[in-house]
């Protein structure tokens, strides 16, 4: 096993649980926007449009890099074949666990609340497919995607590695804020292109769930994965997020306006979902040095309170969203006001979770199958490992 040791980031662990626990309000706040979702408000609310916009734009995009800052961390660890046991042992369990226990029972509810149980038997054979690609996969494609970066981060994290030696990098410690959009806004065309293609040449891919969650958005992330790593062994590359910088945070500003404009007077016939994927590249870059930054400095501290939602922000974050679509469904139609229903909704579906986390705790067995880790103490006993 190798050695190597570094010092704990508490302000990334915390980025991490937060990111990950803002799906909570992200989802809740998703019935009472305007956007079509698999349950929705009477009426939408024009804030929590906003607010759901803002989430969407960049949550993910910085959760992959943290994703890949700490895969690189274990990578120097662990020889390459353990690390990607324990890799994919840690995100693959959950997700294995969590689509019978939680996206089936979820899907089997909204045939009844969209009363499309009589319609199944009508479907063909890849509608089925398709569509239980789509709702069994659900919140849970992350998990998938990162599988994914975890196999080809083998080759490329080899490569990180062995790179240092060769120079191959050596243009790393030269690297500027300003070159970095450059690099992420070409990225973003690039990928624009990629969709734009198969568009044109095959557009019914572009609704295929495993190809969706494989391919298009493994493609997406993979470029904030990287940049993870890298930041993980090139400490210029990592200072440059850490330290705040007024130009990603009015860039950042400006791309949110940009993408706001997009949804609303984009068209999905034209280039909108292009541009979008463009504006995001480059907004979830300028958004990694405002996160990072503002964590940076003010959550970079180790205290019980903090370790505990570490720990328990996966486990939340699977089981709220067959919670918050059970609101939506039955408990939304009785509020009236939208302000309230959110407000009551993140209540009812955090309340739920925490109960059912500490429930989880008391059961070895649980406790395995949604971390994917050996269990010998309860995990609330010691720190999480990455």
């Amino acid at each position: 096993m190798k050695t190597t040791t570094v010092q704990r980031e508490y302000f990334l662990d915390s980025i991490r649980a937060w990111l990950m626990l803002l799906g909570i309000p992200f989802h809740i706040s998703l019935i009472y926007s305007s956007h079509h979702w698999h349950v929705n408000s009477v009426a939408p609310s024009w804030w929590l449009t906003l607010f759901n916009d803002f989430i969407h734009a960049f949550r993910m995009q910085v959760f992959f890099v943290i994703s890949g800052y700490f895969s690189y961390m274990l990578f120097l660890r662990y020889p390459r074949p353990k690390w990607w046991k324990v890799r994919v042992e840690r995100v693959g369990i959950p997700m294995l666990t969590a689509i019978p226990l939680l996206t089936l029972p979820q899907f089997i509810m909204l045939q009844y609340v969209k009363d499309q149980t009589d319609k199944w038997h009508t479907l063909s054979g890849y509608e089925k497919y398709n569509t239980l690609a789509w709702e069994l996969i659900s919140h849970l494609w992350f998990l998938l995607v990162l599988v994914v970066l975890t196999s080809i981060g083998l080759i490329f994290f080899k490569n990180i590695s062995s790179g240092m030696a060769s120079g191959r990098f050596r243009w790393l410690q030269n690297i500027t804020l300003g070159k970095l959009s450059i690099i992420f806004f070409f990225l973003g065309l690039v990928y624009a292109l990629i969709r734009r293609t198969l568009f044109i040449v095959y557009s019914p891919i572009l609704s295929d769930g495993l190809f969706n969650f494989i391919v298009m958005q493994t493609l997406f992330y993979a470029p904030f994965f990287i940049l993870g790593a890298l930041a993980f062994k090139h400490q210029n590359l990592k200072q440059l997020f850490i330290l705040p910088s007024r130009g990603c945070t009015l860039g950042a500003a400006v791309a949110f306006a940009a993408y706001l404009a997009n949804q609303r007077y984009g068209s999905g016939d034209a280039w909108m979902y292009e541009t979008e994927y463009v504006i995001t590249m480059v907004l979830g870059l300028w958004m990694v040095n405002v996160v990072f930054s503002l964590g940076y400095r003010v959550l970079n501290f180790q205290s019980a309170r903090v370790t505990y939602f570490v720990n328990a922000s996966l486990f939340i974050y699977l089981v709220h969203h067959p919670l918050t679509l059970f609101y939506g469904a039955y408990i939304t139609p009785h509020i009236t006001s939208n302000t309230l229903g959110f407000i009551s909704g993140l209540v009812f579906v955090i309340g739920i979770a925490l109960v059912l986390y500490e429930i989880h705790l008391r059961i070895p067995l649980l406790r395995f199958l949604f971390s994917g880790k050996p269990q010998n103490k309860r995990p609330d006993a010691v720190a999480q490992s990455k």
